[in-house]
């Protein structure tokens, strides 16, 4: 299995999207890109440690290819929103990709250089490119967190119209 580790706002919206794709044997909301050994939901949120919300995605690669991880990661979030999505603000919310290896950052650029130069976005990408030192899992509850509480407030009115707009999108790669 490979890793990638992609960060793009709330983890509860990409988790639940990546979840869904052929080839994905699993999903891991979590923390990475920090300064800290350790921390916690309510740490990340102060925006004092630098970590991302992120998931770690472990996917079979001769099912689905690193670039179609990023064609999704693409899809499900804004990159040209700086340290944001929507009305999430802060560091931790940054779009970013923490490349596991020399291929994965080459493959990151190579992406956004072809985005950049199609002009798919009137704004300039802000996608951070970085490479991988840490991961934390998040705590258990929000694990799998939009097909548990899919009823609750944010994820009706946030997690779930990505969730349907990525569906529409890539049903054809769904297991």
């Amino acid at each position: 299995m490979a890793v990638a580790t992609l960060g793009a706002g709330c983890f509860w919206c990409v988790e639940a999207c990546y979840a869904k794709l052929l080839g994905v044997d699993k999903v891991v909301s979590g923390y990475s890109g920090g300064d800290a050994n350790r921390t916690t939901y309510k740490e990340v949120c102060k925006g004092e440690t630098k970590h991302a919300e992120v998931c770690q995605v472990h996917f079979n690669e001769t099912v689905i290819s690193f670039e179609e991880i990023l064609k999704v990661f693409f899809f499900i979030h804004d990159p040209t929103s700086l340290n944001r999505q929507g009305d999430d603000i802060g560091t931790q919310y940054r779009s970013v990709i923490f490349f596991h290896d020399a291929s994965q950052k080459e493959k990151a650029q190579d992406v956004i250089k072809k985005l950049t130069d199609a002009k798919v976005y009137s704004r300039e990408i802000v996608t951070e490119v970085s490479p991988f030192s840490n991961f934390f899992p998040a705590e258990d509850y929000h694990q799998d967190y939009f097909n548990q509480n899919g009823t609750e407030p944010y994820c009706q009115l946030v997690v779930k119209p990505k969730v349907e707009k990525f569906e529409k999108a890539f049903r054809e790669s769904f297991k």
